[in-house]
């Protein structure tokens, strides 16, 4: 990258210590900055708004793909438009992400829309990570929308992560899930001092025997806001699970809906929602290994997001 502040950005959310092997696009303050396509995963720009097309060949495996997007000027506004499109028997991995360094006054915002459809047998697993930081007052926001359609036996599982200092987030997500296809998605979000967080999901399970499984897990700091509401419905013989366990400190407020929906006899659908605070007794039991009260409750709560 160009500079100290931009290499740490890109590791934050995409663990990323210099150009990473494979294919990725690297984007910075709404422009892309570096691109590399390879002979089985090609990278274009889209023509008709901004935006890149991603093309998995059929039968790659063991390949990746690096997607960061970073910004460091305050007051813009950034929309991007990714379209995966993940070839039959393929097993790939793809690595997004979003951070912003806000200085200024001005808040600094990107909303990301990826669309992924899934080819028949296709593996992916995708990582995607925001992260905020800077001494500014303006806001740092990043509202993400995930849509995906898993063709029949296709393999999904999403690891959604926000680790800290993003000021406002509304996450949508939409899927799909084919003939004995399976999701999993993992959800992990701090929230802290005035910050606040949505996340609404759409699941279908529209073809025989597909499969799902949401987990959430957060903590709500300071007077931070949280809402959670996952729909789930399954229109044929399928498996859904749903689960949410928050912690909640301080002044914060915790919301969870999960709701499910059958349209089919043999639909199975379970949802959990479970939401406290730290339990007294595992304070105390790291305090007796010589851990201040400080101490062990951060290391409850790295290891809860873990």
């Amino acid at each position: 990258m160009n500079n100290l502040l931009d290499d740490n950005l890109i590791a934050q959310v995409a663990d990323l210590h210099g150009i990473p092997q494979g294919a990725y696009n690297i984007r910075k303050n709404g422009v892309g900055i570096g691109r590399r396509s390879t002979a089985n995963i090609e990278i274009k720009q889209k023509l008709d708004k901004p935006g890149i097309d991603i093309i998995v060949k059929p039968g790659t495996r063991g390949e990746s793909v690096h997607i960061p997007v970073i910004i460091t000027a305050e007051g813009l506004e950034d929309m991007v438009y990714n379209t995966f499109y993940i070839g039959e028997n393929s097993d790939v991995l793809i690595v997004a992400g979003c951070g912003i360094h806000n200085d200024g006054n001005k808040k600094s915002q990107h909303d990301g829309i990826h669309d992924f459809i899934v080819g028949k047998g296709a593996r992916v697993r995708y990582v995607e990570k925001h992260y905020g930081e800077g001494e500014g007052t303006g806001e740092r926001i990043l509202n993400p929308q995930t849509l995906l359609e898993l063709q029949e036996g296709a393999r999904v599982e999403l690891e959604m992560v926000q680790i800290r200092g993003v000021d406002s987030t509304k996450r949508y997500t939409k899927a799909q899930v084919g003939k004995n296809a399976y999701l999993k998605i993992t959800e992990k979000i701090l929230t802290h001092d005035q910050q606040s967080a949505e996340s609404e999901m759409d699941m279908e399970l529209k073809g025989e025997d597909a499969s799902i499984q949401i987990i959430s897990r957060s903590i709500a700091r300071g007077k931070s806001k949280q809402i959670f509401y996952p729909r789930l419905s399954g229109l044929t013989k399928c498996r859904g699970h749903v689960q949410c366990d928050a912690i909640i400190m301080d002044n914060a407020m915790v919301r969870a809906i999960p709701e499910i929906t059958a349209y089919h006899a043999d639909a199975q659908l379970i949802h959990e929602a479970a939401i406290g605070k730290i339990a007294g007794e595992q304070i105390v039991k790291l305090m007796t290994l010589g851990l201040s009260e400080k101490e062990a409750e951060e290391t409850i709560l790295k290891g809860f997001l873990k």
